[in-house]
């Protein structure tokens, strides 16, 4: 009687590999998105950012440049 030699790394390794797919398989059905819901998400992402732009104010009343020149400095 003979028995068939198993390379017991091979076997851990290929259990290892199965546990990994089966945990990366439940982690897409749990967190992922498909290509079109993170395109669309993306999409109202630009046009809302694209809004804001558009409506932001150019305010620099707060700012000093250095261009003025202070009156009690100039001769």
């Amino acid at each position: 009687m003979t028995a068939e030699i198993i390379n017991l790394n091979k076997v851990r390794k290929a259990r290892e590999r199965t546990d990994r797919e089966r945990e990366a398989q439940e982690n897409r059905i749990k967190f992922g998105q498909s290509k079109s819901e993170r395109s669309l998400v993306d999409a109202q992402h630009r046009k809302s950012q694209a809004e804001l732009d558009r409506a932001r104010r150019d305010d620099n009343r707060g700012t000093d440049d250095g261009d003025d020149i202070d009156p009690g400095t100039a001769s």
